[in-house]
Order: structure tokens, then sequence, then C-alpha cells
């Protein structure tokens, strides 16, 4: 992996977990990978988009998260499982000192994940995080099938109540995976400090897009570093100025 930004250098695995270190605290970043004109899936997956360098990243983000926050329709359409399902990633936390498994964080206004998911055998559980408008039965059904449910705000997720709940819990450094519905939400509810976007040089045409629908405002992005790897792009941008 190449340093372009904010100097040159080449970055060994060592390098590259400091280049991605998130600051102590609260902190929540977000994580899309894009190609050329913005489209985040090919045939519905983002996998038709990555490169090696791209799953190192994710993984690494993976490693350093204290938990993992993602869309229901992006985890029923991309196949998430516990994070224990990838063992690279519990060996990476491992060695940087962390347990080396985090709950995996589905956001879901309807409570609609369905309770025979594989998320459901999660260690530590999954906790789905949704409102009160959700129909009671489905919250039943997910805390019988051993998810941990939360309700945060009443006809719509409240994302800085469900980030708060979240750090409660120990659970202060979050990163989110999406989808682009989530990544709006969050957005315009002012609680994302980053954004860690991979650029595939590639055109789709069509399909999912990074945001789909305007803002309300414009976001300003701070560009903290630039990697690249066969071609593909790695930003760090700051949100907000923040």
């Amino acid at each position: 992996m190449r340093q372009l930004l904010p100097a040159a250098a080449d970055l060994d695995e060592a390098g590259l977990v400091e280049a991605y270190r998130p600051p102590p605290g609260r902190f929540v970043r977000v994580n899309f990978i894009a190609s050329l004109d913005g489209a985040t899936t090919v045939a519905g997956r983002s996998r038709g988009l990555q490169s090696p360098g791209d799953l190192a990243v994710f993984r690494l983000l993976r490693a350093l998260a204290d938990a993992v926050l993602v869309g229901a329709g992006t985890a029923a359409a991309e196949g998430y499982g516990p994070t224990s399902d990838d063992p690279a990633v519990s060996r990476m936390r491992v060695a940087l000192g962390r347990k080396p498994t985090a709950p995996i964080v589905v956001v879901s206004r309807r409570a609609s994940l369905p309770p025979e998911s594989r998320l459901a055998r999660g260690e530590p559980r999954t906790i789905c995080i949704t409102c009160e408008a959700a129909d009671a039965d489905r919250r039943s059904a997910l805390t019988g099938a051993g998810m941990d449910v939360l309700v945060c705000g009443e006809d719509d997720v409240d994302l800085p109540l469900a980030l708060a709940r979240l750090a409660e819990r120990g659970f202060e450094q979050v990163t989110c995976e999406g989808g682009p519905q989530l990544l709006r939400s969050a957005l315009s509810a002012g609680v994302v400090d980053e954004l860690d976007l991979s650029i595939a040089p590639a055109l789709v045409g069509g399909g999912v897009r990074l945001l789909g629908e305007p803002l309300a405002d414009v976001v300003r992005l701070d560009l903290r570093h630039l990697l690249e790897e066969d071609g593909m792009l790695f930003a760090r941008y700051a949100v907000g100025g923040r």
C-alpha cells in the first residue's frame, strides 16, 4: 500500500494500522466502496468492486472498532453474519490488544431482521436498534432469537440516542458499513466523524449510489490521507470540520 498524501510513503501492516487508527473517545466512521461514477454495488453486492487492498482496509476498520453498525437492508443483501465468521479479523483484533470479536449492530426502523438470521448466533450478541413504531411481536421475536433490542426513538430510529446508548455499553468507536440510506440518515443527524471511501477504478452505471437523494445541506469533507494500491484509491475524510 502506498501513501500519496499527506506525504509519500510505503506502508507496511503496522503503518496501515497507524494510518487508520481513530482518536480516543467516541468516534463514528463510515466505510464505503464506490466506483468512479458513484455505484456502491455490482449486481447488488459490493464484492464486485472489491480488491485485496479494500478487503485489507475493511478488515482493519472492523479490527479497530468497538462495534460494527449496518442497515438492515445491507445486512440482508450482503449476507451478514457475526464478526467471528472472519478469523482474520479476530486475529487482527487480538494483535491490537482487543477482544477477538465485536458486535454487529443492525439499524432497522421496523425491526425487520429475520430471527433465523445467522446474526442471531452472534457472540457477542447482535444488537438491533429500532424504534417504538416497530411491531412489538417482531421485537419480541428478535429478543427470543438471542439478540439485544434497543428502542431508540418513536416513529424512526434516533441515531444520536442510539450511539449514546451504545457508548454507555462501552461501544464508543463505531464503524458503519452502510448502506446509503443509513449514511444519509447519519449525515443528516450530524453523527458522522469520518468517511473512509475506497474508490474503485471502474464504471458501473445505474444501481445503488453512494447517496441516492439530496441532503438538506452540503456536507463538507476534509481529506486527511490518500492511499493507493493496484489503481484503487483509499481516502480518509473528516466530516464537517470535525
